[in-house]
């Protein structure tokens, strides 16, 4: 069984206002102590699994997993080939607060076994990253950036939000101008979303939240592929853009249900060697998980097991995700014509009103509803 792996550290210098993440500042736990109750986890997990896992991704999201020392990374990439058949080729990801890295962390994570960085680079105007009360200066993502090529990362994702308070489309596109001259392999490019139970969420509540007009938020999404794409960029997913070749693999494989397996306070899984699968997450908070890890006990809550109606759905909101689309094929001998009936017939109204294009047994978002995708997608849940 084919598997990627996340996992989860929650560990912050401090909590973003957009954030809601499972993420703290105020751990009460040290970094070696939780790594050694992922460890733990990682151990439990292997012999419940109904057969054995072979791990094609590695990725260390979270939080700020640039806070570990490489050593303690390099431990849980060694337990993932022991326990879970770490390929030999696998993309290992490790995601980076540009403030947190230094030279000598970077060659230790390149020789712990990370191949990929993920770079929160947010925004390259010092304002903007108060305001979204990020740790880091522009300054220090640029040399940060700089830093991440000489230790020889050759595959570096950049992340860039737009739609920020205060934040002009001309602003927006100069961002893009400066992450084209830096020529990452990947760009995530994402527009603000104001969370519940965020501080975010508390200021546009009371009005105290400036957020640009929705005409401006779309312009700037337009521009993000004119810009991207006339670089060089493949927009192969509604928010990222990868030179060829370098598609973010750990990611693509949760748009398409492949099985994943999440280690950590509050990470998520999924085991879908069935079609359907079975979905759980672990204990969000550090002291439930560790105290599950020390009675021996696997710490994970709300186990679903899905429906095929689910699954259907799932494949068709993710996978139209994808700007290639979703082959509906695969599906169709996998769970029969009648299965899919419902789905079908949505599409076919979709494909109708112009919002979906079909090319032989292949459907994908026509260019124009790329922007109102999130409309489309709850036409399939």
């Amino acid at each position: 069984m084919r598997a990627g792996l996340y996992i989860h550290f929650p560990f912050c210098l401090r909590k973003c206002l957009y954030c809601d993440f499972n993420s703290t500042a105020d751990a009460g736990v040290s970094h070696e102590e939780y790594v050694g109750l992922l460890l733990r986890e990682m151990e439990l997990r292997r012999p419940a699994l109904p057969e054995a896992a072979q791990a094609p991704t590695l990725y260390f999201g979270g939080g700020t997993p640039s806070l570990m020392a490489p050593e303690l990374v390099g431990r849980l990439v060694q337990s993932a080939a022991r326990l879970f058949a770490l390929e030999a080729d696998a993309e290992v990801t490790l995601e980076a607060n540009p403030g947190t890295l230094t030279a000598e962390k970077l060659a230790g994570y390149r020789a712990a076994g990370v191949n990929r960085l993920s770079l929160g680079i947010q925004s390259f105007e010092d304002r903007l990253l108060a305001t979204l009360g990020r740790v880091h200066t522009a300054g220090e993502a640029l040399a940060a950036f700089e830093e991440s090529r000489r230790a020889g990362f050759d595959n570096i994702s950049i992340d860039l939000m737009h739609s920020l308070p205060g934040q002009s489309l001309a602003q927006w596109r100069e961002a893009l101008e400066r992450a084209i001259e830096l020529a990452p392999e990947h760009v995530s490019a994402y527009a603000l979303s104001v969370e519940e139970g965020t501080p975010f969420a508390g200021l546009y509540g009371s009005g105290k939240l400036a957020l640009p007009a929705e005409e401006d938020a779309a312009r700037m999404f337009e521009s993000t592929s004119e810009l991207l794409c006339g670089a060089g960029y493949r927009h192969y997913e509604i928010s990222n853009f990868a030179r060829p070749g370098r598609l973010a693999r750990h990611n693509s494989a949760y748009w398409s249900r492949q099985s994943y397996l999440g280690f950590g306070a509050g990470a998520h899984s999924l085991l879908n060697p069935d079609g359907v699968g079975r979905r759980w997450h672990n204990a969000a908070g550090l002291d439930e998980y560790g105290a599950a890890l020390g009675r021996g006990v696997i710490p994970e809550r709300e186990v679903e097991l899905l429906t095929l109606e689910e699954a259907l759905s799932e494949h068709f909101f993710l996978g139209l995700r994808m700007l290639d689309g979703l082959d509906l094929e695969p599906l169709r001998a996998r769970y029969g014509g009648e299965a899919l009936a419902a789905h079908l017939a949505e599409v076919a109204r979709l494909e109708a009103s112009g919002a979906l294009i079909r090319a032989g047994s292949r459907v994908r978002l026509a260019p124009g509803s790329v922007i109102v995708a999130n409309s489309i997608f709850s036409r399939f849940l």
